[in-house]
């Protein structure tokens, strides 16, 4: 029977270190987890299993991991039992959790990391002008039109039209290159 309390404890500390860091629940605190789940540890015993737990959790939230890695993940793990590891309840609570829990976490953080307002869309033409000026017979250049769908989770979108000339779509094309180059040289890193 003990060890049934033991793994309900535990399960709910799980959801409660989830509740805290991946749902942002301001109603889930260290001291409710203490006394609701494990009220027998002393602070510093339960500050201990808590840091343990919520690292095991973003290690394995991080990864994403299928359940082929969070298995030797854990394996890993119970091998280190004395140095910070976990017992094999332990184990097994944080691969039920996982297991249940995976998409929705995953949903969450992809949710977190987005901005907002977000870009949904993007379309373009480019006009040519073919009408001769009053002036003379100067034709304009190519003209760029750009539509960019903006939009925050839950409402509509908003529209932006931009027009750019031959030069202006030149320094845009540039100033993207430039990324580019900034963003390999950081994976390169």
């Amino acid at each position: 029977m003990a060890d049934v309390e033991a793994t309900k404890s535990l399960s709910g500390l799980l959801n409660g270190i989830a509740q805290q860091m991946f749902y942002k629940n301001s109603d889930i605190t260290e001291e409710l987890l203490k006394d609701e789940l494990f009220p027998e540890l002393s602070p510093d015993q339960f500050k201990a299993l808590l840091d343990r737990m919520t690292n095991l959790l973003k290690s394995i939230a991080t990864a994403d991991m299928d359940h082929a890695q969070l298995e030797a993940f854990l394996t890993a793990q119970t091998r280190k039992q004395g140095s910070g590891g976990v017992s094999p309840e332990q184990a097994a609570a944080l691969s039920r959790f996982w297991k249940s829990q995976r998409v929705r976490v995953r949903e969450s953080l992809l949710s977190q990391s987005r901005w907002e307002p977000g870009l949904r869309g993007v379309s373009w033409r480019v006009d040519l002008q073919t009408s001769a000026s009053r002036g003379g017979g100067a034709h304009g250049g190519p003209v760029a039109l750009m539509e960019l769908e903006l939009g925050t989770t839950g409402q509509d979108s908003e529209f932006l039209c931009l027009e750019f000339d031959e030069a202006k779509v030149n320094q845009v094309l540039k100033n993207m290159s430039d990324i580019q180059d900034r963003i390999d040289r950081i994976v390169q890193t």
